[in-house]
């Protein structure tokens, strides 16, 4: 799958991510400093899914009503290491019951939460 980490997203579970064949842009590598809105739209031109720390995607796609939005995973729970991130979601990517794909999916510490888009 093709993701974009923000720039809050640790960097081990993004080396995970890789390790496990994923396509894993990193802000923090490439574009530090850019807003939230810029990240969506890179993930939208790219048609990557946003992974990120920040609760402002939740906002801005639910509140505002961003246009488009990409697919979005939320660690709402952080974990303990900094590979929690990346572990348990190569956890929820071999699960056939969980879609990843135009949802806002939050992680929790222990549930998964999914809320689809609806015509905005």
């Amino acid at each position: 799958m093709k993701f974009l980490a923000n720039e809050n997203y640790p960097f081990p579970s993004i080396k995970i991510l890789r390790a496990h064949g994923h396509d894993v842009k990193s802000i923090a590598e490439e574009s530090f400093g850019i807003t939230d809105v810029e990240v969506l739209d890179i993930a939208k031109d790219e048609d990557r899914i946003i992974l990120t720390l920040d609760k402002d995607y939740g906002e801005l796609i639910f509140l505002h009503k961003a246009n488009n939005p990409p697919s979005v995973i939320f660690y709402r729970y952080k974990g303990v290491t900094p590979e929690f991130a990346g572990t348990i979601l190569i956890d929820i990517l071999h699960n056939p019951d969980i879609n990843l794909i135009n949802i806002f999916t939050v992680i929790e510490q222990n549930n998964v939460m999914q809320r689809k888009y609806t015509s905005i």
